[in-house]
């Protein structure tokens, strides 16, 4: 490693030395927490029923959480996020895999422009060797969750890259209010088992979970999942300080079914469910260690990742290799530290009421095996790239609200961001360093127009970074040909209008926004070169509703509206593909006696165009699922019917070229991964 990274490396040690001081220093000071807290009545809070008028910076951030995941039939717990207005998460391959996103007329790949983050750690990667800000949220238990905050839109100075479209912070809980021990059984092979309990331990709070997880899927291609998933996390709590201690580990590994073509399926080579290649599929291994702590007026947090993947996907099938084929291994392991400090400081202006904020956030992302190779049945048959990667980022941030009068308050700040990398590829030419820095202004204000309604107007600059082989490259890894490199920061830019009505049990948000990316530049680790793309436009509406008129019935709903454009293509060839116009979901959960609970959810996003010109586009995709429980003393039967209607649309649907086993050349099709048809599953869930 170079002297320059090796000073990288430790001012990102020194940060979480930092951190880890502080975290526990307030160890140290903090008081046992009471051994027998008074008891009180079970209240049971909805997310979505919080009123967040007179906090909230915009129309279109929440939170969903506590009771809200309660009674939510799962068929994967990518869906997770489905709880953000507008968003979609699909699967176009093996459940082991990220999931695929798409909001705000994006499609979002695996997590670009859109970012995560668990426990105040990042979970997007960075020059991933499958693609950029690689989100998988595999690794989560959805039992421990407790909440999701959801803010969109490029307007908070506090995050910095992929946030462009959307930023979710997922938080766990720090003491479960019962332990539980459950199994679900279901079709196909599906055997889910969980055991997650709190405990007074130190004068503090120890939660822990573990899960495993084994499926073989409704695909002809058993999937031969195999999940295992343990969190550990220590849990201190005084009057003046609060500090967490975390360990997760998760690994998997599975076969997977990618999509496939259409005109595979109209001849009879393959079924529906069917597939091409039976190699596919991959493996992840991560473990991760993260900090937290509150003292006073600072928030710190710090964090290490072991990380460890390697996918096997075919595309294209015979296109580019008629003899040995188009598999190949895309392969990624690295190690990242980093940090973040946050420090809010109330205090008075002219007699009015003002917060100062301030922070900043570093990262250090340590890639020593990013690559891809051609292979034969996961056999390595040729190195496309095989390299060594550092990239080091440091950012700080800048804001002052303050409230104007009663009813109105505004905030401006600013962030600024700076990247630097080191790329050593197999290919010399491809080799290189540099850096590239980014500043980014936001504005807001909120106006209480009653003591039921608030309106917000919303402006920001945001950022994605590109992966910074796309910055060092110098000739296509395949072609051999001379490409031009990329900047690695990629700027956004975003307005939105909002409102936000909460009244009693009921409460609505509603917001129209704007949002425009430079370039729509990215790094495609199937071919390992970058793809450029114009830059983009976006305008939309979104809609969300809760409603709560008894307690024994909930209500909720959310609309999306999306045109996206690019912005200097001719008219006629300036659509986006697979950015998906139209989202729709709705739910309602009833609880007729005290002991039965249903649920019933809709999920529906509409057709994309799927090239330039929309001459070719994707249906639309409709999904139902249904969620029944029944409480007998300490334990909860549970049956889920996933796809209730037994729904045939895709999941995810791609136009491109690809040649079959006996075609003669590529042909450009429609290649679909369709829903998993109808499931039943059965659930025991112990309390003790």
């Amino acid at each position: 490693m170079s002297s320059k990274y090796k000073t990288h490396l430790r001012t990102a040690a020194t940060v979480l030395a930092i951190n880890a001081g502080c975290i526990a220093f307030t160890a140290a000071s903090t008081s046992a927490l009471a051994a027998h807290p008074p008891e009180m009545d079970e209240i049971i809070v909805f997310g979505r029923q919080i009123n967040l008028i007179g906090s909230a910076k915009a129309g279109s951030e929440g939170v969903v959480g506590y009771g809200d995941f309660d009674d939510r039939p799962l068929s994967r717990v990518g869906e997770l996020v489905e709880v953000i207005p507008g968003l979609v998460a699909t699967q176009h391959s093996g459940s082991g895999k990220a999931n695929q996103y798409f909001l705000r007329g994006f499609n979002l790949d695996h997590g670009t422009d859109f970012a995560v983050y668990f426990d105040g750690a990042p979970v997007n990667f960075r020059t991933h060797g499958h693609g950029q800000g690689y989100l998988d949220l595999n690794f989560i238990i959805p039992e421990v969750v407790e909440r999701i905050e959801f803010r969109k839109g490029p307007y908070y100075t506090d995050v910095g890259d992929f946030s462009a479209a959307a930023t979710a912070s997922f938080r766990s809980y720090d003491a479960l209010d019962e332990n539980i021990a459950a199994m679900t059984i279901g079709e196909n092979g599906f055997r889910r088992g969980l055991v997650a309990a709190s405990v007074g331990a130190g004068g503090g709070q120890l939660l822990a979970a573990a899960e495993v997880l084994f499926n073989d899927s409704p695909f002809v291609l058993d999937e031969d999942l195999e999940k295992y998933n343990a969190f550990l996390k220590y849990t201190r709590q005084t009057g003046a300080a609060d500090w967490s201690l975390s360990l997760s580990a998760y690994d998997s590994r599975w076969t997977s079914t990618d999509q496939i073509p259409l005109r595979a399926i109209e001849t009879g080579l393959v079924s529906r469910l069917g597939f091409i290649d039976p190699d596919l599929g991959g493996e992840t291994t991560r473990i991760a260690l993260n900090g937290e702590a509150t003292v006073g007026d600072f928030s710190l947090s710090a964090y290490a990742l072991y990380y460890d993947f390697a996918l096997f996907s075919n595309f294209t099938y015979f296109a580019n290799d008629p003899v040995n084929g188009d598999e190949f291994e895309q392969r990624d392991e690295r190690v990242t530290f980093g940090g973040a400090m946050d420090y809010a400081r109330p205090f008075t202006i002219a007699g009015r009421e003002a917060v100062f904020r301030s922070g900043g956030d570093i990262r250090y992302d340590d890639i020593f095996n990013v690559g891809l190779f051609d292979t034969v049945a996961r056999e390595r048959i040729r190195t496309i790239r095989d390299d060594d990667v550092q990239e080091f980022s440091v950012g700080g941030f800048v804001e002052l609200e303050i409230s104007l009068s009663e009813r109105l308050r505004a905030s401006v700040g600013a962030r600024g961001d700076f990247y630097d990398f080191s790329v050593d590829a197999s290919i010399a030419e491809n080799s290189g360093d540099g850096s590239d820095a980014i500043f980014t202004p936001t504005a807001a204000i909120a106006w209480r127009a009653t003591n039921a309604l608030e309106l917000y107007a919303n402006y920001g600059q945001g950022f994605h970074s590109n992966d910074v082989r796309g910055a060092a490259i110098a000739i296509d890894p395949r072609t051999l040909e001379p490409v031009d490199p990329v900047d690695v920061l990629v700027r956004a830019e975003g307005a939105e209008i909002g409102a936000r009505f909460a009244r009693g049990a009921f409460n609505a948000t509603l917001a129209g926004f704007w949002l425009a990316l430079d370039e729509e530049l990215v790094f495609v680790g199937d071919a390992g070169a970058t793809e450029p793309n114009d830059a983009s436009r976006r305008f939309g509406v979104e809609f969300s509703a809760f409603w709560r008129p008894t307690d024994w019935i909930r209500f909720d709903a959310t609309a999306a509206y999306t045109d996206a454009r690019f912005k200097d293509a001719p008219a006629g060839e300036n659509r986006i593909p697979q950015a998906v116009e139209n989202v729709f979901g709705a739910g309602v959960t009833v609880d007729p006696t005290e002991r039965l609970t249903a649920a019933l959810r809709l999920r529906r996003f509409g057709a994309a165009p799927l090239i330039e010109d929309a001459s070719v586009a994707s249906d639309p995709t409709t999904i139902v699922n249904l969620g029944l429980y029944y409480d007998v003393g300490p334990a909860r039967f549970g049956l889920d019917v996933l796809n209730m209607f037994d729904s045939e649309d895709a999941d995810i649907t791609y136009f491109f070229e690809s040649q079959l086993p006996g075609e003669v050349a590529p042909i450009p099709d429609i290649h679909l991964h369709p829903v998993e048809p109808r499931q039943i599953r059965g659930s025991v869930t112990l309390q003790f």
